[in-house]
């Protein structure tokens, strides 16, 4: 039998990656890598990073974890705290976890990778994937375009994550839509009568 060529799966929480992996588990030898210095508070990114380690394990699909502590995020995204999610800060966090990403599947002799940053409504394929190819070429690393979300995939991402119990999150991870969030649901509830 053939072997399967090389993934490094980069994971931002496990909802999102359950639809890439039962996609991609075929075709590729998966290792999941979860390097995400957006999400804040460091109790949340503690929270999903536990949540991807239970669901690789359970998958039976080796886990990488990349390292800092989030100071990266807030370098490069300096300036933009003010934007609105899918405006210019996104792209930013976008290539510094492709970067990462890369980086990391270069260093252990991986041949491809993704991300499962595709899957989400909010997020551009297009621009993920943009990127990604710019960052694998830089590596030497072949990058998978992908688009999760198509053919019901963040639908199935719900289903498959239920099943699992997985913690969803009502926020992509910074803690900037953390805020506007906050703001979505404050506005959203009713007034009270007095």
């Amino acid at each position: 039998m053939k072997n399967k060529p090389t993934l490094l799966l980069h994971i931002c929480c496990a909802p999102c990656s359950t639809t890439a992996i039962e996609r991609l588990k075929d075709t590729y030898e998966l290792t999941g890598f979860f390097y995400n210095p957006n999400i804040h508070p460091a109790e949340e990114r503690v929270a999903r990073e536990q949540e991807f380690t239970r669901l690789l394990t359970t998958w039976q699909i080796p886990a990488v974890t990349g390292t800092g502590d989030g100071s990266e995020w807030f370098t490069a995204t300096e300036g933009m705290e003010n934007e609105p999610e899918g405006g210019p800060r996104c792209p930013v966090c976008y290539r510094l976890r492709l970067e990462a990403t890369a980086r990391e599947a270069s260093a252990r002799g991986i041949t491809h990778f993704a991300t499962t940053l595709t899957i989400s409504p909010q997020k551009n394929a297009d621009t993920i994937n943009a990127i990604g190819v710019e960052v694998g070429q830089r590596y030497g690393v072949t990058y998978l375009a992908s688009n999760f979300k198509k053919q019901n995939g963040f639908g199935r991402s719900v289903e498959l994550s239920r099943e699992h119990g997985l913690y969803r999150q009502d926020y992509c991870g910074c803690m900037y839509s953390q805020r506007d969030s906050l703001l979505r649901e404050n506005r959203e509830k009713p007034c009270s009568a007095n």
